[in-house]
């Protein structure tokens, strides 16, 4: 195959589209690039989920000119609060609470409604002239020594990169296999507006369903919070499926009394939870980013951040080949990646399984310990320390689109 382009990327989701404008505006190289979506022309941003950015994911999209689309929509946060309780405890002690800033004073994290992030990145490849060619279902994927194509006699590119969720066509094609588990549980999104602000708080409850969160989103009044509630798969649709009245009065008996009375902006919507890795994140001339390389629990909000750095990893990999001449799409060039990558995704994802399965019960012997863990951890300042830096993206050697630099 003589490859027409250098990269095609399969998925015009945030993953694919941030991984075509980082390659995009990278210095001293002109990459050649398709965007391939199996999704029909004309899908509308409706995620009404609350994300959480990192300060190093926001440094990224500062850098590839997202955050300034969208800087006035984001609320920036600077203190967690984390209770461990029974749904009837009336009074909810914080048993850890993070506070502070990222290495240079800036707020750790950032919660943004995804639907306000989805425009922001699209206006952005927009203005970067990066179009999509929608109603391109990945089926199988043929390649050689030179390019790989998405199916027989089609253009070929020197790599193909998967960017198609957590179902992903282009894993699959390649014989790429994973190894996970169902956790039985769904999370409840919505998006709700109460009387008492939440002054850029993030609230987090354990309880023995599964974590509870209320996370900040912008607006003028400081009383809007995305919800995201795991529980049991049946109990969580049970809860959505209850009429508007019932389903606010649930959530605010597990939001606690702080929020005041809540009013439901944005109905529920239920999503299965599961743990999922793909055993390689690389293949010869493929390379999978985001929920087709990994699928986390919830509970932490590192999902998208884990998929941004992929992003940064891979594009810093691919450009610095690029720039020194080697075949971008030979698996000696993509190692570099998946080496950089594959082990910190294995550890982030068994620290927030362990924590899931070690939360999300109601055993008196496990509550006690967790309890008096929490309140441990409360109390020593350099491990806090770790997490504030751990939740910015700080640790590690980050890439240096998530330090805020060029590529």
């Amino acid at each position: 195959m003589t490859p027409a382009t250098d990269v095609t990327i399969a998925g015009a989701g945030l993953a694919g589209q941030v991984m075509a404008l980082a390659l995009a505006r990278a210095d001293g190289v002109d990459l050649t690039l398709r965007i391939v979506d199996a999704a029909p022309a004309g899908r509308q941003p409706d995620d009404i989920r609350a994300y959480a950015i990192a300060a190093s994911a926001r440094r990224m999209l500062a850098e590839l000119g997202i955050w300034e689309r969208v800087a006035d929509r984001a609320e920036p946060c600077m203190e967690m609060r984390i209770t461990d309780s029974r749904l009837e405890e009336i009074v909810r002690p914080v048993f850890l609470e993070i506070v502070g800033a990222a290495r240079d004073g800036e707020p750790f994290v950032h919660f943004i409604d995804g639907r306000d992030l989805q425009a922001a990145v699209a206006a952005a490849c927009d203005e970067a002239g990066l179009e999509v060619e929608y109603g391109f279902p990945v089926a199988e994927i043929a390649s050689d020594t030179y390019g790989i194509g998405l199916d027989q006699g089609s253009a070929a590119s020197s790599l193909l990169i998967g960017a198609d969720g957590a179902r992903s066509a282009v894993r699959r094609a390649a014989g790429i296999r994973t190894v996970g588990w169902d956790y039985d549980q769904g999370a409840i999104v919505a998006i709700v507006e109460h009387d008492v602000p939440h002054e850029g708080s993030a609230v987090q409850h354990f309880l023995p369903g599964g974590p509870f969160a209320m996370l900040p989103l912008a607006n003028e009044g400081g009383n809007r919070s995305g919800v995201v509630w795991s529980d049991e798969i049946e109990a969580a649709r049970r809860y959505a499926a209850l009429p508007p009245e019932a389903f606010r009065a649930e959530v605010e008996s597990r939001a606690g009394p702080e929020f005041g009375d809540i009013r439901i902006v944005e109905p529920p919507r239920v999503y299965p939870l599961e743990l999922g890795l793909a055993r390689a994140f690389v293949a010869p001339r493929i390379a999978l980013i985001g929920d087709a390389a990994h699928r986390l629990h919830p509970l932490a909000g590192l999902g998208l951040n884990l998929g941004l750095r992929d992003i940064a990893a891979l594009t810093e990999v691919v450009v610095d080949a690029a720039r020194r001449g080697e075949d971008i799409g030979s698996l000696a060039v993509l190692e570099r990646y998946q080496r950089w990558r594959r082990f910190d995704t294995v550890q982030v994802a068994a620290a927030t399984d362990l924590i899931n399965r070690l939360f999300s019960n109601d055993i008196g012997p496990l509550r006690g310990l967790r309890s008096v863990g929490l309140g441990l951890v409360d109390r020593m300042l350099p491990l806090k320390r770790a997490i504030i830096d751990e939740a910015a993206g700080d640790s590690g050697t980050p890439p240096r689109l998530m330090r805020g630099e060029p590529v």
